[in-house]
């Protein structure tokens, strides 16, 4: 069910009119007389893109008897009810009244969230002292509006956000194919456990989750339309012209893939406007469900801070990174392209050097060159992604890592490393039990980790490593 936003205050602040604008038709009454409405109503209605339910209520009124207002009251409150939270509207040219102080009271005891709007604020000098007036009820910045002219619909908007439920996107599917494998502790010293054995379940049926991100105007839409060898999304020499994340499945060398197109990425301090702050929550949504992403950046414009940025969320995510430069063709010159190149790589070294030999394709998409070859690198990527380690080979490689480098001593005492197990892919995770974690230092476990991608053949993915309390943590 959507969520469902009740809409209350006394009579005549402007309820119904909201009501009417956010459902987009005339779906109740409206009109100057106070007490129009007396029983609650539901409608569909839209906070920009967003599909609500609203409740319009009665005029809430000081009345507990059997009266008109009385009963009014109690319909208000069975309305209130059915809500996920409450829009209380107040008369900006009013001010605040005693009645909007006492329901305010009340409705801090309901235990559900309240945004406050202030009404009738198309004329901002008359509205002024509402305004003001309106910090005193306690339910912090309110949000100055017009429901008769549309004014603050993105500001309620963005109020709301917070505490909308997290959707579930129909095409995402469970990407766990690993089986239980219970209490992880259990599996220390274990020399019958191998994660490498372990029968998966069989997806590959299911098509990999394939997000195009990067920043405005560096040409994803024209990758995805280049790809597909379709006009599939709209392209320009305008920043920005992508909103929505657009999904499209493809095949490529016989493998079903499902290729996201999403809005550029700005720094958030020059996000303004409600409709791009959408679209970048957009974006990070695909990233995270996602599988591989391929993150475009300008071969003008090399790995700028918010590229870099980008990179590090991603990777944080732990998912597989594809670099694809882009208008490649601009550069005729091999000597250029491999300056491109090198500062690439020394970019990423040392901005990400928590991931290294990060892949990367130079292509044009305008050209349709180096394509293919950027989608076998996000295959031979999202294999790695998946690959496993045998246990045995992990325990005498761990050894001797320990021999040659052993972990800082803790008060006198070494810090032994017991028992090292791959327990989880995509991103490859490993758990390592040791005797003190907690005085492991965060080095020495970069220090595991890079020996894992070098010595195991894990370049350029995300890893984790679990440390765990070892069950002999004396010898």
């Amino acid at each position: 069910m959507a969520f469902t936003i009740a809409l209350v205050g006394r009579p005549n602040v402007g309820k119904s009119t909201l009501f009417n604008r956010l459902g987009k038709k005339k779906l109740a009454i409206v009109d100057d007389t106070p007490g129009v409405t007396r029983d609650w109503r539901e409608a569909e209605g839209y906070l920009l893109d967003k599909t609500i339910r609203i409740i319009d209520t009665a005029g809430l009124e000081e009345s507990f008897d059997d009266s008109i207002q009385g009963r009014m009251r109690k319909q208000t409150e069975e309305g209130l009810k059915q809500a996920d939270a409450v829009l209380f509207i107040i008369d900006g040219r009013a001010g605040v009244t005693p009645i909007d102080e006492h329901f305010a009271l009340w409705l801090r005891k309901q235990k559900k969230p309240v945004v406050l709007a202030v009404n009738k604020c198309e004329n901002e000098n008359a509205a002024m002292a509402g305004m003001a007036e309106a910090y005193s009820l306690g339910f912090g910045e309110p949000i100055p509006m017009s429901a008769a002219h549309g004014h603050g619909i993105e500001d309620l908007y963005q109020a709301f956000e917070p505490h909308f439920p997290k959707e579930v996107i129909e095409e995402i599917e469970d990407d766990n194919i690993v089986p239980e494998l219970g209490d992880i502790d259990d599996l220390e010293g274990r020399q019958d456990f191998d994660f490498a054995e372990i029968e998966l379940k069989d997806d590959s049926d299911k098509p990999i989750k394939i997000a195009i991100v990067g920043r405005p105007n560096v040409g994803k839409s024209t990758l995805l339309n280049a790809i597909l060898n379709d006009n599939r999304v709209m392209t320009g020499p305008e920043a920005g012209i992508t909103r929505d994340a657009i999904a499209v499945n493809w095949v490529f060398n016989d493998r079903k893939m499902r290729l996201v197109d999403t809005a550029g990425m700005r720094r958030k301090a020059k996000i303004d406007h409600a409709i791009e702050k959408m679209a970048v929550e957009d974006t990070l949504r695909a990233i995270r469900l996602a599988q591989v992403v391929i993150l475009v950046i300008d071969s003008e414009n090399i790995l700028e801070k918010q590229d870099l940025q980008i990179a590090d969320h991603i990777l944080s995510e732990g998912r597989a990174l594809v670099l694809a430069i882009n208008k490649s063709d601009l550069m005729t010159d091999k000597e250029q392209k491999q300056d491109m190149i090198d500062l690439v790589n020394y970019k990423m070294e040392t901005s990400l050097a928590q991931v290294r030999n990060i892949p990367s394709v130079s292509i044009s998409a305008l050209q349709n060159k180096n394509l293919g070859f950027l989608m076998q690198t996000v295959l031979d990527t999202y294999a790695l992604w998946n690959k496993r380690v045998s246990t045995s080979p992990l325990n005498r490689w761990i050894a001797a890592r320990e021999s040659q480098n052993p972990a800082p001593l803790y008060e006198g005492r070494p810090n032994r490393l017991k028992y090292i197990t791959q327990i989880n892919i995509r991103p490859p995770t490993f758990s390592v039990w040791v005797s003190r974690p907690k005085d492991l230092p965060d080095t020495y476990k970069r220090y595991i980790l890079n020996g894992i991608r070098e010595d195991f053949d894990l370049k350029g993915i995300p890893l984790r490593l679990l440390v765990r309390t070892s069950k002999n943590p004396f010898n």
